[in-house]
């Protein structure tokens, strides 16, 4: 079969989608930039597509194929496979990987290349795990134009505020168990810092269905947002003067039931190897910056004063590292982990766990050593202080992060030159059309005066 399917596993879907009433199936997959595709079959196409798989253009998908050679294959993967509540179980979704052919994984697909990182973690004696935890902002809803309402957000509470501040709770209750029935463990919900910013979080696993499970949790809140009437936006940093949207990464390796990262000897119970892939981290992160944080926007959220890091620097107290250490109950094996904290929700997570395991596993593999750890909140610091300390920044434009990232071997080898090319040429792009912009600002700054 192809792609490992076996015949149990495609029994057990049928079965599911007669007993549930399925009429459709969604096959997706995603585009270079994160950004969910599919196409849909009835369910008497169901057995053949999933046994044969299916062709479809890939010529207009942002990334894939050129024009002469259009033709690619979708090969659905079993265990994505989930009806999708909003539509009462008339449509189900299956969540495929991307071939050139009916044999030949697309080098290109953003599904494959965080297999293939997961493959050599594998071979070094590694099962990479992630927790992300997605920020997000509700907005009151779109106008002629489709862009949010006079960017007016949905509320004005605060961080952990009570249903009577905080007028999602009703949105949130149906976006938890939607999420629970697709097959995601939902851990906790709660409003945001900002107003009209919310976060679901749900439980770690292994990266490949956590990155999948990112792109349901996506969906799933834009979805049922508007069927109140609202709009949810991952941008990254959608409204000036409060703080924006990241999507902080708790990351560790495992080997069977053992965390690898935990040292009991430890100070911050961190093993060798914890320390290794931190130091990892933070030695490509100029790099890694394009991947995990892959918008002009982005680079909107990474300024100091509002939470999101800027300085390259771990510890476990200091909320303006790049890395933190986050505390576990007595110092538990299970609970042992790092946060990455510069990724936001605009990212692939494809991508973005790919990326930050290369620059891990190279930090391993090197035996890199990570800088003391730095307590202080960072941002009071005098730049002589920063220098004398080693702490570097991360880029301050996604035209930064794009050169960083070219320059950075490790982990275009690990993205693959189809990608790279393709990543730099949108990001180019876009950085050019967004800096020959006449902003709001400048009109109001300049037009009086001048």
């Amino acid at each position: 079969m192809l792609g490992g399917i076996t015949g149990e596993e495609i029994t057990r879907v049928l079965a599911d989608a007669k007993e549930k009433g399925v009429e459709f199936v969604d096959l997706e997959f995603v585009d270079i930039m994160g950004t969910p595709k599919m196409c849909e079959i009835t369910t008497d196409r169901l057995e053949d597509a999933l046994e044969s798989g299916t062709w479809f253009d890939g010529s207009s998908i942002e990334g894939f194929a050129r024009i002469a050679e259009s033709d690619m294959f979708l090969v659905p993967d079993t265990s994505t496979w989930a009806p999708l509540p909003w539509t009462q179980n008339k449509t189900a979704r299956i969540i495929c990987d991307v071939y050139s052919d009916e044999k030949t994984p697309f080098a290109g697909d953003p599904r494959q290349i965080l297999k293939r990182q997961l493959a050599r973690a594998e071979k070094m004696g590694f099962d990479y795990k992630v927790g992300p935890e997605l920020e997000f902002f509700i907005f009151k809803g779109m106008n002629g134009s489709g862009e949010p309402e006079a960017a007016q957000v949905h509320d004005s509470a605060g961080y952990f505020d009570l249903a009577t501040r905080d007028e999602a709770v009703e949105l949130r209750q149906e976006i938890v168990p939607a999420l629970e029935k697709m097959g995601m463990r939902i851990e906790r919900s709660h409003h945001e810092v900002a107003q009209g910013q919310h976060e679901i979080d749900f439980t770690y696993g292994n990266a490949l269905p956590i990155a999948d499970a990112v792109l349901t949790y996506r969906t799933t809140v834009k979805t049922l947002s508007k069927k109140y009437g609202l709009y949810a936006s991952f941008m990254p940093k959608p409204v000036y003067g409060i703080n924006g949207s990241g999507m902080h990464v708790h990351q560790s390796l495992w080997k069977g039931n053992s965390n690898l990262f935990y040292d009991a000897s430890n100070e911050y119970c961190l093993s060798k190897t914890a320390m290794h892939f931190l130091a990892g981290i933070m030695e490509h992160a100029r790099a890694l910056a394009a991947i995990t944080n892959p918008t002009v926007n982005s680079y909107k959220r990474l300024v100091p004063g509002y939470e999101a890091p800027v300085y390259i620097c771990w510890g476990r107290i200091n909320r303006s590292a790049l890395i933190r250490i986050p505390r576990n109950l007595g110092g538990r094996e299970k609970g042992t982990r790092i946060e990455c904290r510069f990724p936001d929700p605009s990212c692939n997570p494809y991508l973005a766990f790919a990326a930050m395991l290369a620059a891990g596993l190279d930090g391993i593999e090197r035996k890199l050593e990570p800088s003391k750890p730095v307590e202080e909140r960072v941002y009071g610091y005098e730049a002589e202080k920063r220098q004398a300390l080693g702490i570097k920044t991360l880029p301050e434009t996604l035209e930064d992060a794009t050169n960083e990232f070219l320059a950075d071997k490790l982990l275009t080898d690990a993205m693959g030159q189809h990608t790279v090319e393709y990543l730099v040429k949108i990001q180019r792009n876009d950085w050019n059309g967004y800096k020959t912009q006449v902003t709001p600002w400048e009109k109001e700054r300049y037009f009086g005066v001048l």
